[in-house]
């Protein structure tokens, strides 16, 4: 189990559009895309590569692959992760589909955050071999509630060889509670809050994801 926070310049200036009360819907969700292409291509960093030789017109080259792109399977927490998703899908254009609709069950944060389930309404979480790479998207991992959710119907579905999580801002209560999960679990962000309000939102946070970016 393991967080990578993506302390890159330009995903931190784009967190930073984000973040703006006066970014509107249509630039949010540019915003969210972009970042879900940087966050991929950060993971895509992580998989296992091997190294090769090809032939170019001239002669010959060393390069190298990544065998396990081959294997990325995409879980959009709907639906405040449909933008972040469609940039998770410039770095993995092959990757297989499935989503997860899920609603909180409270309107009143309780600490600690186990205290804030959710109802699923809709999941399709395709079948899954040992050799698969799992990405779980939201942008928000607040509670973790959701979030472990998901897992949990992603592990339903087979044992996958590497589960990620893909937010853009977590709360520091949600990535302990997520990391404490009984299965490996790796977390990447571009940054961690220091609160949960009452409402159970991330503080400073960005305010409600999916209705900044669909209204």
């Amino acid at each position: 189990m393991s967080l990578r926070i993506l302390d890159r310049p330009f995903a931190r200036h784009i967190l930073t559009k984000l973040r703006a009360r006066e970014t509107d819907q249509v630039n949010f969700r540019k915003n969210l895309v972009r970042l879900g292409r940087i966050i991929g291509y950060e993971i895509a960093d992580s998989l296992e590569c091997s190294e090769v030789t090809v032939e170019t017109p001239l002669g010959k080259a060393k390069g190298v692959l990544i065998s396990e792109l081959d294997h990325v399977v995409i879980v959009n927490i709907l639906r405040a992760a449909t933008p972040l998703v469609e940039g998770l899908l410039k770095a993995f254009p092959s990757a297989r589909q499935g989503v997860v609709v899920a609603k909180r069950r409270e309107s009143v944060f309780k600490s600690p955050p186990e205290k804030m389930d959710v109802d699923i309404y809709y999941s399709r979480v395709p079948d899954l071999k040992p050799d698969d790479v799992v990405i779980v998207a939201d942008p928000m991992l607040a509670t973790g509630s959701t979030i472990l959710r998901a897992l949990e119907l992603v592990y339903a579905k087979g044992e996958p060889k590497k589960v990620f999580v893909a937010s853009v801002i977590a709360s520091r209560q949600g990535v302990e509670r997520v990391l404490r999960w009984d299965r490996p679990v790796n977390i990447f962000v571009v940054e961690v809050d220091p609160l949960i309000d009452e409402r159970g939102y991330i503080v400073p946070g960005l305010g409600d994801a999916g209705d900044r970016a669909f209204g």
